[in-house]
């Protein structure tokens, strides 16, 4: 998985009261999972990343262009 370069993004979330992860170079919801901590949402993050990929790949359809950061 160390070969995609996609932001993750994570925040917290004092209405949800957990970390929201987002993975904005695909498309859809803004949040895709989350985590009661950091590092739990760091790790469902790299899931849900790896989860899209592999749908990706199943369907036959293009994986988006990782944006570069600033």
């Amino acid at each position: 998985m160390n070969k995609y370069k996609y932001q993750m993004v994570i925040q917290w979330s004092d209405e949800d009261a957990c970390f929201l992860v987002g993975l904005p170079d695909f498309p859809g919801q803004r949040w895709r999972t989350h985590g009661d901590t950091y590092e739990s949402a760091v790790a469902n993050g790299i899931e849900a990343l790896e989860a899209l990929v592999l749908a990706y790949k199943a369907t036959g359809e293009p994986l988006p262009e990782p944006s570069l950061a600033a």
